[in-house]
């Protein structure tokens, strides 16, 4: 047991503490201040060979599968060497020669490290050379490399291929230097049947009809671009297309479905004049297509020029989708499209500076869906994304937003909320510090400096110090360069009618009260500050603690203004009483802060389970939806961890009394546009009173699904999802049958996948065992199989049973899935379970830890199972207590 310190041990233990994350900060920001070099990016293959031009020619074979292709590639040899080493993986290599036959390569490949070594007799002499390489690679069924789709039309199935090859899975469609620093331009042929289309990075230059029903297509040679870029789509497809200044934009559609881009089309139009317009430099490339694919994977990829979408996505279809949908269809393309300048006319060097790729994407599509739809106030409604990242970031499993990465196995790893929401919160946060047009115009100075090449952090930084007149790089550092959540602890004090405000940081951490603490951290936080009613603060630059004055006595003082700052917040006990006899005067965003705050204190073990439930009593239930989410996402949390525990009773209880009223105000059938937060927070509501048990919830979601049935216009497009929900998790044989039978008879992927998933919602066992033998079969597309075993798991609330059948069925599925089923499904899917057992399980699963990125995610998943068990035995009987003593 450790001894208690004193008063003055903890002081100068706080010190030191301070000292010592200062250090670490300043050691940082001192290896994070390298700006991009070639040679010193890091990387696995050797940098004495570089491409410059790759002419690729495939001849896809859609029924074998297989890809055979031929590609010469233009090489800058930097110094003689006699073997070449590029990245390649499942092919087979015929023929290899250099400068047209002189020599013909020995080839070596490692399946290990994905690579191909050439060996020459003669060395080759430094300078420029042509490599000819004679290949097949395959066309696989996961959604990896180039992929088969299998989709269903009135017409019966048809296939298609598209590509997907980032971190490193260009090398899975021909060999190459498949490292983001090896910038080279591409020029692609395709030899495919006359009957389809073929979209890549560039317009088409030509098509000429060959034997056997074939025709080559030609594309335009790309720009300088990293080879995870690449993309390449084939299939009986339509395009519509729209000028842009010049830019031909094009929505890309399976047959008969083109009409249903429209608001992604025109959506595209104005975001490209908007980013030319922020980002100073204009879009390089003559065409920009947006393409839509009905499987393989579940988000988007912004490959230059030619952007793929899974096609729920992009498409918007008023017959079937929710007036809601079009805010994250546009909220996708904002963000894919921001990828054409952060991340393809600038590439991070390595995986290590992913998050100026993502980050700033993310960062950049709330901008954009801030400027043209004010009304759905996407930085309120966003801040879901920084609360994630901060869950995450708080455990001991976390990383910098700036990380070394080993390999492409760990790469992967990388895209995480930490390097997306962290990254977008954080740039959020320095740009209100410097200013809005002080940040864009380094903005623009940093993509005009490096347009075509490769970058680090440090050469944004060094921009945004030019263009803002402000020092950043220790700021900026201290996030980046580190891992953590800054909290700031507040409180007030009296000097007469004088009030004061005392702040000092603390690390904020998550992790189970037996384990050792993790290592001090310190931060320079910007903090902003004020009285609930009253003109802010001056800005703070918080750097260990300050003292400063806070108006008069007995005024509530806000920590966090409108919810920008990436910390923590922990009042004392005046403050915090002030604040919430204010709480109703707050902006909604400062309520929000306050929320969020208080249940993640709660987490960490800083406050009880009472604090945050007695803040309930001082909501409204006309409060905005963000609030009401926030405390909709806490009782989805205690309700899945109270699963079959006695307490699970109570807190469905209380969670119904609380909410309940919330609904009873906005009601079944509200009035509105449909696209609007109450839209938005009725489905939320119907969702989640349905899994709390709420008998009028459930009752009337069946009838007005039976209504359905009968007449599909009866139920709108905005309740679909949620009375679809609702009806699955109560499912008998018969309403499972009609599910599936509705999920079966469509050919709309976002209404496939609406009634598919309410089927694996059930949470009958027999029903749940139908589902995962339906995931062994050919019906469900592969994208959705994961998501559909996590269902039976989470929403039918069978982990179990879902882990039995992975384990027995794990060959099957890795076979069908690839790699990422090992390294990340299996993980990720473990975290419904909140006890030791299952933690060892998941701990002595051999093929999970095969890979550098798989131990990541075991690791990452282990802490997650750590910390809902400590949960599960803190939290939950104190909140079971205090419910039945306040709200019997």
């Amino acid at each position: 047991m450790n001894k208690p310190a004193t008063h003055v041990q903890t002081a100068l233990l706080r010190r030191l503490a301070t000292a010592i994350g200062l250090l670490v900060a300043m050691a940082a920001g001192a290896q994070a201040e390298q700006t991009f070099s070639f040679d010193s990016t890091p990387g696995k293959l050797p940098k004495t060979v570089v491409p410059l031009n790759y002419a690729i020619e495939l001849t896809p074979d859609f029924t074998s599968l297989a890809l055979p292709g031929v590609e010469t590639v233009d090489v800058e040899v930097r110094a003689p060497v006699a073997q070449v080493t590029l990245n390649a993986i499942n092919t087979t290599f015929a023929e290899v020669t250099i400068d047209d036959g002189v020599q013909r390569a020995e080839v070596a490949t490692d399946a290990a490290a994905q690579t191909a070594t050439l060996t020459f007799a003669q060395p080759l002499a430094a300078g420029r050379h042509r490599l000819r390489i004679a290949f097949t690679a395959q066309i696989n069924k996961f959604g990896t490399g180039l992929f088969s789709v299998d989709y269903p039309t009135k017409a019966g199935i048809k296939r298609l291929i598209s590509s997907k090859l980032e971190p490193a899975d260009a090398r899975r469609i021909f060999p190459c230097w498949d490292e983001p620093s090896f910038k080279a331009s591409f020029a692609l042929t395709v030899v495919i049947p006359r009957n389809l289309l073929a979209v890549g990075n560039m317009p088409v230059t030509s098509e000429v009809p060959v034997a056997d029903n074939l025709k080559k297509v030609t594309f335009a040679p790309t720009p300088k671009m990293s080879s995870y870029l690449f993309v390449l789509t084939i299939g009986e497809l339509e395009r519509v297309t729209a000028d842009a200044g010049g830019v031909t934009i094009g929505v890309v559609t399976t047959e008969g479905k083109s009409g249903q881009g429209r608001f992604a089309l025109d959506s595209a139009v104005k975001l490209l004049a908007y980013y030319n317009d922020y980002f100073g430099v204009k879009y390089p490339l003559p065409k920009l297509d947006l393409i839509a694919v009905p499987g393989g994977f579940g988000g988007a990829m912004e490959n230059w020029g030619g952007i793929t979408f899974f096609e729920s996505r992009l498409l918007f279809d008023p017959a079937t989708s929710a007036e809601t949908a079009r805010r994250g269809i546009f909220a996708i393309i904002a963000h894919e499209m921001a990828h054409m300048w952060f991340g393809d006319l600038v590439t991070m060097a390595w995986w290590d500076n992913l998050w100026l790729n993502e980050g700033f994407a993310s960062w950049m599509a709330t901008k954009a869906s801030q400027q043209f739809y004010p009304q759905w106030q996407s930085w309120l409604n966003g801040y879901g994304a920084k609360q994630f990242a901060m869950a995450l970031d708080a455990r001991r499993t976390s990383h910098p937003v700036q990380q070394p990465i080993a390999d492409h196995s760990e790469a992967v790893t990388a895209f995480d909320a930490i390097t997306y929401n962290k990254g977008q919160a954080l740039i959020r946060m320095l740009e209100t510090y410097l200013g809005e047009a002080a940040f864009r115009d380094g903005i623009r100075k940093y993509m005009a400096a490096h347009a075509y090449s490769n970058s680090t952090t440090a050469d944004l930084w060094q921009a945004l110090e030019q263009s803002g007149g402000k020092t950043i790089t220790g700021i900026a550092a201290s996030f980046t360069a580190q891992d953590g959540v800054p909290l700031v602890v507040a409180e007030t004090t009296c000097d007469g009618a004088a009030q004061r405000l005392t702040l000092r940081q603390d690390r904020f951490v998550i992790a189970p009260a037996d384990t050792a603490p993790l290592p001090a951290r310190s931060w320079q936080i910007p903090v902003a500050v004020g009285p609930v009613r009253g003109k802010p603060l001056d800005e703070i630059l918080l750097q260990g603690s300050a003292d400063i004055p806070a108006g008069a006595c007995g005024d509530a003082i806000k920590v966090n203004l409108g919810d920008i700052g990436y910390y923590r917040v922990e009042y004392g006990p005046k403050n915090r009483a002030a604040l919430l006899n204010a709480f109703p005067q707050m902006q909604v965003e400062d309520r929000l802060n306050v929320v969020t705050d208080s249940w993640a204190l709660v987490q960490a073990g800083r406050a009880e389970p009472a604090s945050y439930l007695a803040l309930l009593d001082a909501l409204d239930a006309g409060d905005h939806r963000a609030v009401w989410d926030q405390v909709i996402s806490t009782f989805a949390a205690l309700n899945r961890l109270s699963r079959d525990r006695a307490e699970r009773p109570v807190i469905q209880a209380y969670a119904r009394a609380k909410l309940r009223p919330v609904f009873d105000r906005i009601g079944w059938d509200g009035g509105g546009s449909g696209d609007d937060d109450t839209a938005l927070l009725r489905a939320s509501l119907i969702s989640t009173l349905g899994d709390l048990g709420d008998a009028a919830v459930v009752i009337e979601a069946k009838r007005r699904f039976a209504s359905f049935l009968d007449d599909p216009s009866s139920l709108p497009t905005t309740l679909r999802d949620a009375v679809a929900h609702v009806v699955g998790i109560t499912a008998d044989r018969t309403t499972y049958d009609r599910l599936l039978a509705l999920a079966r008879n469509s050919t709309a992927t976002n209404e496939r996948l609406r009634y598919y998933f309410a089927a694996a919602s059930a949470r009958d066992a027999e029903l749940a065992r139908a589902t995962l033998a339906l995931t062994l079969t050919n019906e469900l597309p592969d994208t959705i199989v994961t998501g559909m075993i996590s269902t039976v798991a989470s929403a039918g609330e069978q982990p179990q049973l879902a882990w039995d059948f992975v384990q027995t069925n794990f060959d099957t599925l890795l076979a069908r899935q690839g790699p990422n089923f090992r390294d990340q499904f299996v993980p990720n899917f473990m975290t419904n379970f909140t006890d030791p057992a299952h933690a060892a399980e998941l701990a002595a699963f051999a093929p999970s830890q095969s890979t550098s990125g798989g131990r990541v995610m075991v690791a990452r998943a282990l802490q997650a199972i750590a910390i809902s068990a400590d949960l599960t035995t803190r939290v939950l009987p104190a909140a079971g207590a205090w419910i039945r003593a306040h709200k019997p």
